[in-house]
């Protein structure tokens, strides 16, 4: 796998409540990643971006909603989730700051 394709399989941090919660119980990262990535590519960019080993990634397709305003209906887009698992002891820092 190249890496200028490994640089563009993750998109951004999925910053929510309940990966939040799933970080604190499991040691799982959740990540926006591009629509026609895969488990392998996801866990190689992971491990090649924050130098960490990963134990296992589960895929999830989320569907766009369908909205409407007043008589105007419109569809939001959907994107694409990994829930990645770090081996135990192992963590990410996304602030990358240094306290003062």
């Amino acid at each position: 796998m190249n890496k200028e394709r490994l640089m563009t399989v993750l998109i951004q941090p999925h910053i929510s409540e309940k990966a939040a919660t799933v970080t604190e119980k499991a040691n799982q990262y959740v990540f926006r990643v591009r629509d026609d990535a895969s488990k392998s590519e996801v866990k190689q960019a992971v491990e090649f971006m924050f130098e960490v080993k990963v134990e296992g990634v589960n895929l999830l397709n989320k569907p766009g909603k369908s909205r409407r305003f007043k008589n105007i209906a419109g569809r939001r887009n959907g994107y694409k989730k990994a829930y990645v698992r770090l081996v135990t002891g192992q963590s990410i820092d996304f602030t990358g700051g240094t306290a003062k």
